[in-house]
């Protein structure tokens, strides 16, 4: 049986959807559900219970697990809920490794490219305690994760017990279908299609650093499918531990990204820049690409799809009636 932490959300179902798809029905999805239709993300999909958030602890007692996948968080980079995000990134995710640690579970959990901050140090994922002491997350939901993710390598460092396995993933920006319950933090294609389709002009944040052009500030889009294929690679693959980036290790502009939407629409792109908030641009990143080099030394070699590929996916899902996986 599988623990999956987060299940209904945006990359946690597609997991299930993906572990479904391979033959697995033994999961457990543990997330709140709410009112506003967040369920439809599980709607295809075979699960062996739902538990609630307040109920995780207790229902944990006495289990036999296969893995915790503990991809579970908020994950809203303006939060400002200091307690309320500390305990839920933080202080639970120490709760679940302790519980994989006792009873010798796996446990893989969800880090983030928000823990390299503006990327001054680079997108290495170099995980010792000295590299990660370098990295400034600069919002609180990068700096929850980041506070995990030195809390599980100082006990690495000191030879404490640990999981069998245990693997953090510093994702990138991914994108693909069920993430339409995330409101602002939709994934940009998912937030413009509509205005796309309707024949509308796409806003970009125009660039207010030198040397780069409106439009071309760059990140690493990864396709959701590639997310879980390293996740179902690493249930496969016991004896990797770490903490790894998952991206494709290949930084795109906005304006590309948005230009491939166009194109799987059959529109020229339309595309027009507009001034960033000054609120924002202090901590705006202009540039992440995830440096895969230890993803791929740890034996996995899938190829990663390719930003048109992954939007011309997307946008298939976009335009049915059922947008759901």
């Amino acid at each position: 049986m599988l623990l999956v932490t987060g299940g209904a959300g945006f990359i946690g179902s597609n997991l299930v959807a993906g572990l479904n798809e391979a033959g697995r029905t033994d999961i457990v999805v543990n997330d709140a559900l709410g009112s506003a239709g967040k369920w439809r993300n599980l709607g295809k999909r075979q699960l062996a219970d739902v538990v609630p958030p307040e109920e995780l602890i207790g229902w944990l007692d006495r289990r036999k697990l296969d893995a915790v996948i503990h991809l579970g968080a908020i994950s809203d980079t303006a939060a400002t809920d200091g307690d309320l995000v500390l305990a839920t990134n933080f202080r639970l995710s120490l709760k679940l490794l302790d519980w994989c640690t006792a009873t010798r579970t796996p446990f893989l959990y969800a880090s983030s490219a928000a823990t390299y901050g503006d990327g001054a140090e680079g997108f290495d994922d170099e995980w010792t305690p000295a590299a990660l002491r370098r990295l400034k997350p600069m919002n609180l939901y990068g700096f929850s994760k980041h506070l995990f993710d030195l809390a599980i390598v100082d006990r690495f460092a000191k030879g404490l017990k640990l999981p069998p396995q245990w693997v953090g993933l510093k994702f990138f920006n991914v994108f693909g279908p069920n993430e339409y319950h995330k409101g602002e933090m939709i994934s940009l294609v998912g937030k413009r299609f509509e205005d796309a389709k309707d024949g509308k002009t796409v806003r970009l944040f125009k660039s207010h650093r030198d040397g780069i052009g409106d439009g071309e500030q760059r990140r690493d889009f990864i396709y959701v499918d590639d997310a879980v294929a390293v996740m179902r690679w690493l249930l496969d693959t016991p004896s990797v531990s770490g903490i790894f980036n998952v991206g494709t290790g290949r930084a795109r502009s906005f304006r590309d990204l948005i230009s491939a939407m166009f194109r799987a629409l059959g529109r020229p792109p339309d595309i027009e820049y507009v001034d960033m908030p000054p609120t924002i641009r202090h901590q705006y990143q202009y540039f992440t690409e995830a440096k895969v080099e230890n993803l791929r030394k740890a034996g996995y070699n899938a190829d990663f799809t390719s930003l048109e590929e992954g939007v011309n996916r997307y946008v298939t899902f976009l335009n049915q009636p059922d947008r759901y996986r």
